[in-house]
């Protein structure tokens, strides 16, 4: 039988109860937890900035972040699409058609509809409808509110 080193022993010992002490205390704040003595967890609220939010530095935040960066290089995308294709109208805005921007846009990318939802949610771009969907609404007007270049700063 291999005789180990105590200290070694002691280190691997000591290693796993900090992997559990980690481990217990991100339980005691999760609100779905059932491990007993997570009464003392924070009470969930609406109005605070953190809820629905993930711990930060964890990998949930990490990858959520490069995330929220790529959708927003993809909007930036979709606004210089609309300024290059798009007509400027008599009061200097940029109007495509649904069904034109849909042809070109697709060869790019096939969320359209789910970049144009976000556009118009950060108020880049309006339409009328709550979503668009191919040939029903290609006569549907986009009309770009902001230029790329102004929503990029």
């Amino acid at each position: 039988m291999a005789s180990y080193n105590k200290s070694v022993v002691d280190g691997k010992i000591a290693m796993w109860k900090k992997k559990e002490d980690e481990h217990r205390e991100k339980q005691l704040i999760n609100p779905f937890s059932e491990w007993e003595g997570s009464s003392h967890r924070k009470v969930l609220d609406k109005n605070d900035p953190e809820y629905a939010r993930p711990v930060a530095g964890t990998m949930t935040d990490i990858r959520g972040k490069q995330a929220g960066k790529m959708v927003s290089r993809e909007v930036q995308e979709l606004l210089h699409v609309i300024e290059r294709i798009g007509t400027v109208q008599e009061n200097g805005s940029v109007v495509v058609l649904f069904g034109n921007l849909f042809e070109v846009y697709n060869k790019i990318s096939n969320k359209l509809v789910g970049m144009l939802m976000r556009a118009r949610k950060q108020k880049l771009v309006h339409f009328e409808g709550e979503m668009l969907w191919q040939r029903r609404d290609d006569h549907v007007p986009i009309t770009l509110l902001v230029t790329a270049e102004e929503a990029r700063k």
